[in-house]
């Protein structure tokens, strides 16, 4: 780990003296991709400088205990101690500054919610969810645009794609994937009875044009009538758009905006998310021997996390965490489990240092 250490660290200040360099400064894209680099250098750095210097202060301290002074050597007794917690906190932070980072932490998310078993109460629920995660993301100030929607009318959706553009939004929300069940008593039920319905939810990493190709002639492009509850446009204008990728069979249709070329650009960005989320499930897939954490798996089919009504209660199955504070959470307050899932998934991967 420290020889890995010192050979960023060596990187780090070699990449701080090219950056003064006038020859690069005037290069802008090599400075500016340096200096990208250094930012994310820059918090294993100045953690390891920390490190360093801690260790010097537990020397220093130790050779306080040669004193003749009864109560230095009790300072320094006292400070030894506060130091060793201190580096072992440090290394630990080093670790996790190490891990491998996701090359997709940093970029904006395609989140997709849709209605399991459980019928109209499964809709409601997943307009539930949908509602939770715009939540989420305006208590990060991160924007949110609507790309699909299919609802039932009764305040349930069927399904729904919503784009969220905010920095690092997929490091935070990449753990939400998977099967959300719910507890509750539907409003039809006039009996009391409690009932059991689900929807899935699925984060996909917005891709680039340099990140995944399509051929225009593997796609096949419909154009037809939105529908929806009424207003202007929909039946009256061909503006939805169905995009078919022959070679993997996927569907993508989009029909939000009333001009047909902003509803086909919305469904390519949807399409491409889903086929570069099909070569990373094909990639993981073929890494034989590599145990995947529980957590970062984002396993669709995966029960994650059940949401009961009558006791107000949450509980993340992946880590055995419980809290009774269904209304906020709801309300977009997820960021106590998204924390836990996080240092979990970090407590994992620590594990092959």
């Amino acid at each position: 780990m420290f020889d890995k250490l010192d050979f960023i660290t060596d990187k780090y200040d070699e990449l701080a003296r090219l950056v003064s360099d006038p020859d690069i400064i005037n290069n802008q894209p090599v400075w500016q991709k340096h200096i990208k680099e250094m930012g994310e250098m820059e918090p294993i750095v100045k953690k390891y400088k920390e490190y360093k210097k801690a260790k010097m202060d537990l020397a220093d301290a130790k050779e306080m205990l040669n004193e003749d002074d009864e109560e230095i050597r009790e300072m320094a007794k006292l400070e030894i101690s506060e130091l060793n917690d201190l580096i072992s906190q440090q290394e630990d932070e080093l670790k996790i500054l190490l891990l491998p980072k996701d090359p997709n932490d940093e970029k904006n998310v395609i989140l997709e919610v849709r209605a399991g078993t459980g019928g109209d109460e499964a809709a409601l629920f997943a307009s539930d969810l949908l509602r939770m995660y715009i939540r989420y993301a305006e208590r990060n100030r991160w924007k949110t645009e609507m790309m699909e929607v299919n609802d039932t009318g009764l305040g349930g959706i069927k399904e729904a794609v919503i784009l969220i553009k905010g920095k690092g939004a997929y490091s935070r929300l990449k753990y939400e994937s998977g099967v959300h069940r719910v507890q509750r008593v539907p409003e039809t039920e006039s009996s009391g009875r409690v009932h059991t319905s689900a929807a899935t939810v699925a984060v996909l990493p917005e891709v680039d044009d340099v990140e995944i190709n399509i051929d225009p002639n593997d796609v096949r492009v419909d154009v037809y009538r939105a529908s929806g509850n009424g207003g202007q446009c929909v039946n009256t204008t061909d503006s939805a758009v169905r995009l078919t990728h022959i070679p993997s069979g996927l569907v993508v249709t989009c029909q939000d905006e009333k001009d047909q070329h902003k509803n086909k650009d919305k469904a390519f960005k949807v399409l491409k998310a889903r086929l570069y989320d099909m070569e990373m499930q094909k990639q993981q897939n073929e890494i034989a021997g590599q145990r995947k954490s529980m957590v970062g798996s984002g396993d669709r089919s995966e029960r994650i996390r059940t949401y009961n009504f009558p006791q107000g209660r949450i509980s993340d199955h992946r880590i055995g965490l419980t809290l009774y504070r269904l209304d906020s959470f709801l309300d977009g307050e997820i960021d106590e489990v998204i924390d836990a899932l996080i240092t979990s998934d970090q407590a994992e991967k620590m594990k092959s240092f």
